[in-house]
């Protein structure tokens, strides 16, 4: 921005307009001044509540007039601080948007605004009989719109793709208020630039995303379910390719943890051991079936020929929903790890997945040799390359949090990664982003974003 907007004549032009309803005072609710990181932001000027996409875009022609920063939110689940307000920044929350426009299992698509809570629409979608392949463990509280923006990736990547593979269609408005209107509802449309692109994974920075076409799946008829533990990564990497193969792709989840994050799980969630012994590595691994009692044979034949070639150990088969739901319990438990081991430093990179298994061992010896009293979790989604790294209780000093970043994303930049693989950028990772992106595509970002945003008033700070 060019000046400081003068904020007072802001809220008053917005409160003219809206009412005290949909224009909160800033300090009205402490619940939008934060998200699931470790991101500090400041007091907002105003949290804004719009009803409609008509509504939002007149707030934002409002404070792009005078220059005022807007900050987007959904769920608020982020772990990367994209959606913290800074000092004297203007909210909108979205969670008023939450309607679930349509469900037309004809063309396959449910129709939804940005504000819907992704547990909600799941629900609703399979109630009518069809499956929204986005899942993630945060379900319950993050937003469509929040998925969409920042392409969130989650549980089903390794079949049904992140959050764009899902993305038919969507409406977004400018930081003028301009309204786009890209609604499409097919499969094929090649008329001219697919501009939705824009707006899925650029965290609110280019524009806002209210309402969105997803495509649904059918609903399968059952699920198998299985827990194995492994002897290390490349047994995992083995397991994997014949799962595939014997499956037929139909492989719907592949959740690796090593040893500490199932132990730490296990402890923080009082979750029952789903083994006797301890071991390396697991994997919980699903497959969404068809035809029930045949491919449930299908899945344990797969399993037996994994344990025969030695890359399995041991495995824990689900026989019920209540067995499925205890073994997922494991891996969604993250969020209770991290208040129980907070302050943590979160990492979400992807390495191409043949070399995740030396990826991941030499973090754990720069992290061992560096600080080996901090414990160190490793898991992630085999099949689309993403690790999660969570060093527990890290000092609080800016010079040892770099050095611990720079021990992880100085190796994953040696194996040609991503210093975020579906969390985004943020802006904990905004002084990493380099690590991933060179110099001629970090600036095409930047004219892009002053192309569509030449007051540069959408999440400044945020990402670029």
């Amino acid at each position: 921005m060019s000046h400081e907007p003068d904020r007072s004549a802001v809220l008053d032009e917005l409160r003219a307009v809206f009412g005290a309803d949909e224009v909160l005072a800033g300090d009205a609710s402490p619940r939008h001044l934060k998200d699931w990181s470790t991101a500090s932001g400041g007091t907002p000027l105003a949290i804004l509540r719009p009803r409609s996409t008509d509504g939002l875009a007149r707030m934002l022609a409002i404070c792009n007039a005078h220059g005022q920063a807007v900050v987007p939110q959904g769920g608020l689940t982020g772990l990367v601080g994209g959606a913290v307000p800074g000092e004297g920044q203007v909210v909108v929350s979205l969670e008023r948007m939450n309607a679930i426009e349509e469900i037309d299992l004809g063309s396959g698509t449910v129709t939804v605004q940005a504000g819907a809570p992704l547990q909600a629409v799941q629900e609703a979608c399979h109630e009518a009989g069809a499956l929204l392949a986005i899942d993630l463990g945060a379900r319950g509280s993050c937003q469509i719109g929040g998925n969409v923006s920042t392409n969130a990736g989650g549980n089903r990547v390794i079949r049904y793709g992140n959050t764009r593979d899902s993305v038919l269609g969507l409406e977004a408005v400018l930081a003028d208020g301009t309204v786009l209107p890209m609604m499409n509802r097919m499969v094929k449309n090649n008329a001219g630039v697919d501009l939705k692109h824009l707006f899925i994974g650029s965290e609110g920075v280019l524009g806002i995303v209210t309402r969105i076409v997803l495509k649904l799946h059918p609903l399968p008829r059952g699920t198998s379910t299985a827990l194995v533990a492994l002897a290390d990564f490349d047994a995992a990497l083995s397991f994997l390719r014949h799962a595939q193969q014997s499956l037929s792709g139909q492989v719907s989840a592949f959740e690796i943890m090593w040893r500490e994050y199932l132990d730490v799980a296990v402890a923080t969630n009082r979750l029952r051991r789903p083994f006797a012994a301890d071991y390396p590595v697991y994997v919980l691994t699903d497959m969404h079936c068809g035809q029930p009692e045949t491919d449930a044979r299908r899945f344990e034949t797969m399993l037996e020929q994994a344990i025969e070639a030695g890359w399995v150990l041991d495995a824990a088969v689900a026989q019920s929903m209540a067995d499925a739901e205890a073994l997922w319990a494991i891996r969604d438990g993250i969020a209770e790890v991290l208040r129980e081991q907070a302050p943590t430093l979160n990492f979400d990179v992807s390495v191409p997945v043949g070399r995740i298994g030396e990826c991941v061992a030499r973090m754990r010896a720069n992290l061992e040799r560096g600080w080996p009293q901090l414990q160190a979790l490793f898991f992630g989604h085999v099949g689309d390359g993403n690790v999660h790294v969570v060093v527990c209780k890290v000092p609080q000093d800016a010079d040892s949090l770099h050095a611990i970043e720079e021990a992880v994303y100085g190796v994953m930049r040696d194996y040609g990664g991503s210093v975020s693989a579906e969390h985004g950028i943020g802006v904990l990772k905004r002084d990493w982003l380099a690590y991933s992106r060179t110099p001629a595509e970090i600036a095409l970002m930047r004219t892009l974003k002053a192309a569509l945003d030449p007051r540069g008033i959408l999440n400044p700070g945020k990402m670029l």
